[in-house]
């Protein structure tokens, strides 16, 4: 009989050991080696089999298959940590400002005293793929291994948070690892309670723990440190540009309008197309669209300064905002203003006016001329009635922007940007929250966000004070009005105008036409002077062409001056607004000859 099938009660059907056995066995044994705390148990290094009232003394005792396999010499990670945690492989790659960073966690480390655990490293700010790349530049530099997980995925019962955090710990002796915790988004109070007890438990240990997360939290203050993590500096940003495509002047244009990692920027060097100039900027877009395209609109901006129709002053305005954004490298890096200043340095403009004056198109201009996207923010998607959801729906709106490669766009904006009210009840206390809190984050915003309101006087004067531009857009005179009447209508619509009629008469003379058919065609000239003399802003112009041009294609003809005026009748009686009929007929009747043929 095998020695391990003997049990002090002598029974031989017990082939397996027991702490019976184990007791037996040495001279010196302590029964408190049974106790849950010490370290047989504590440390999960054999697996008990108790099944129903069996005693603990002859219940059945294997050795843990972790504990087993380390010390027949394969170390790898526990299977049960495995499915919940990633491994960052890969080399960090970091500029000198990031690598400062690292090494202000690896001081702190260091300087813990022999025998106390070290701090857990907590790493403030919104950028999340900057955090990772520091912590995993830093576990290699203390020769560990870095394994992520999310704060919403440490599990929520009790026993089974205990397990992985005694595992998480044992992994620690057994493998040099270091853990990263994102918290950056996790909300949830269960969330929140399982981060806390097992920060509580595995920051005793000799764990070295980053925990990423967007502003400290205090009741980690005795056994932690903080450190404020971005990304590279702007000048490190243009650098890692000019050595990757070797034309500086490309270098500035793209740092001075994203906000890229060095890997980032040297993955998307190489992604790009080197037989298209404009490859690198649109690949540069597209890396920053997938964050927003949740969150918000977005736009595809095709109007150009020539089909934008405002008077001087708000033109030059509007010229100027993109001329800031185009040089804000040169200005705050290379002249030295952001070492002055810490806010204020992002783009900020109010476009104020009636519906329909320009203020949307205004907007897809300044997008389509610096080539970056233009996003128009959903109110009702980022307004809640729940206390706090507003904040956090902003916050994520704005930290996906911060890549840069987008304008932020917020229509009606009165209704999210409204004045302060005086305090009467819980109520108005957190809408005014909201408003103080939206005002500090346009205000530390880094990149252009544009405002659109026809209600401008509803807005916080405190936030006005915060726009650097604050653009008028009158409603548009005569002289305007008639612009964009003759620039409304794309080039390959057919309206009667002196060029059609041109080729109508020598179509007469050709014998294709027949004269009555051109004297109504005559009569029928489109007078953009008079229509220019209707009260109607540009987006009120826009809809009447559009709706002349469906007439027109129904009758199978040119766009007519009958079909203009119909529309305009129609736009008059939506907006219910008072007109006299002569107004829209022609001078006299036009009727078309039975028979007549199109002119195509």
């Amino acid at each position: 009989m095998s020695r391990w099938s003997w049990t002090p009660e002598g029974d031989p059907n017990r082939p397996y050991p027991t702490f019976s056995l184990a007791l037996a066995l040495f001279a010196d044994a302590a029964w408190d080696a049974l106790a849950p705390h010490r370290p047989l148990r504590d440390w999960r290094l054999i697996e008990i089999s108790q099944p129903n009232a069996t005693p603990l003394t002859v219940s059945a005792l294997r050795a843990d298959e972790r504990i087993t396999n380390y010390v027949k010499g394969l170390n790898a990670l526990d299977d049960r940590l495995a499915n919940l945690l990633t491994e960052l492989w890969g080399e960090p790659l970091l500029s000198y400002s990031q690598a400062d960073t690292a090494e202000e966690i690896l001081w702190h480390w260091r300087r813990t005293p022999s025998g106390l655990p070290p701090p857990v490293a907590q790493l403030l700010g919104a950028d999340n793929s900057s955090k990772r790349l520091i912590a995993h530049y830093t576990a290699a530099s203390a020769r560990r291994r870095l394994y992520a997980i999310s704060a919403d995925e440490l599990p929520a019962a009790a026993g089974d948070l205990d397990l992985f955090t005694r595992l998480w710990q044992r992994e620690s002796l057994l493998l040099p690892l270091a853990l990263y915790i994102d918290a950056q988004s996790q909300d949830s109070p269960e969330s929140q309670r399982s981060l806390d007890r097992f920060l509580t438990r595995a920051s005793q240990s000799n764990s070295l723990l980053f925990l990423a997360v967007r502003e400290a939290l205090p009741e980690l203050a005795a056994g932690s440190f903080t450190v404020d993590v971005g990304k590279p500096t702007l000048s490190e940003q243009r650098d890692a540009w000019q050595e990757e495509l070797g034309d500086s002047a490309v270098a500035d244009a793209l740092a001075s309008q994203f906000n890229f990692d060095l890997p980032e920027v040297v993955a998307i060097a190489h992604e790009a197309d080197p037989e298209r100039p404009d490859s690198v900027w649109e690949v540069s877009r597209s890396k920053t669209r997938p964050r927003l395209d949740t969150l918000a609109q977005r736009l595809n901006a095709k109007a150009t300064w020539d089909d934008l129709v405002v008077p001087e002053e708000p033109g030059r305005l509007l010229r100027e905002i993109a001329n800031q954004v185009r040089h804000r490298a040169l200005v705050y890096e290379d002249w030295g203003f952001s070492k002055r200043m810490n806010r204020g340095l992002g783009i900020s403009a109010l476009f104020a006016g009636e519906s329909g004056t320009g203020k949307t198109m205004a907007a897809e201009v300044i997008a389509n001329a610096l080539k970056l996207d233009l996003y128009r923010i959903d109110l009702s998607a980022v307004v809640s009635k729940y206390i706090g959801e507003t904040e956090k729906n902003l916050r994520r709106l704005f930290d996906a922007a911060e890549d840069g490669g987008a304008i932020l766009f917020f229509d009606e904006a009165d209704a999210l940007f409204g004045k302060r009210s005086e305090v009467k009840d819980s109520h108005d206390r957190y809408a005014n929250i909201e408003i103080n809190y939206l005002l500090q984050r346009m205000e530390a915003y880094g990149g252009l966000a544009i405002l659109a309101t026809n209600m401008k006087s509803a807005l916080d004067v405190a936030f006005m004070r915060r726009l650097r531009f604050i653009v008028n857009f009158p409603f548009p005179g005569p002289a305007e009005r008639q612009k964009i009447w003759e620039r409304v209508f794309p080039p390959e619509t057919d309206i009667v105008d002196d060029e059609f009629l041109k080729k109508a008469r020598t179509a007469v003379e050709r014998g294709e036409l027949p004269p009555d058919e051109l004297a109504r065609l005559e009569a029928e000239r489109v007078d953009f002077t008079r229509m220019a003399r209707l009260n109607l802003t540009g987006g009120s112009i826009q809809i009447v062409a559009l709706a002349a041009a469906f007439m027109a294609a129904r009758e199978n003809s040119p766009v007519t001056m009958s079909h203009l005026l119909a529309a305009a009748r129609a736009e008059y009686d939506k907006l219910n607004r008072p007109a006299n009929a002569s107004d829209f007929r022609l001078p006299s009747a036009v009727v078309k000859p039975a028979g007549a043929k199109e002119l195509t």
